[in-house]
């Protein structure tokens, strides 16, 4: 392996014990095998229209019970965007209410248990 040819040793340094032969990948990273599987990254939307009144929506993760199959990911930007829609609700079921409250209300709120130690 030769470095690219804008890279110069450094002066009075001794690299005779760098590994100069190049990784084989991993077939599966260690944190996906420690961690498993990882749901895919984003929320969908779950419309609720509950007779009259104004539309309501759920906002679980994609692989939620109560999620709608086959409805399209939303990134962080967007679900937020959803999220702050008062007639949205954050789904407590899948966990989306726990990622995404900090978001919203910022990390204030959440009580840090070593505080009451003091």
């Amino acid at each position: 392996m030769r470095a690219p040819n804008h890279v110069r040793p450094v002066k009075d340094v001794d690299y005779d014990q760098v590994v100069t032969e190049k990784l084989e990948r991993s077939p599966q990273s260690v944190v996906r095998e420690v961690l498993g599987e990882r749901r895919p990254s984003g929320w969908v939307l779950q419309k609720v229209r509950d007779g009259r009144g104004p539309a309501r929506s759920v906002l679980p993760v994609p692989d939620c019970e109560e999620a709608p199959a086959g409805a399209p990911l939303l990134d962080v930007d967007r679900a937020l965007d959803a999220a702050e829609h008062p007639g949205t609700r954050l789904c407590t079921l899948c966990g989306a209410a726990r990622e995404l409250t900090p978001l919203l209300r910022g990390f204030d709120h959440i009580k840090d248990t070593a505080d009451d130690d003091s």
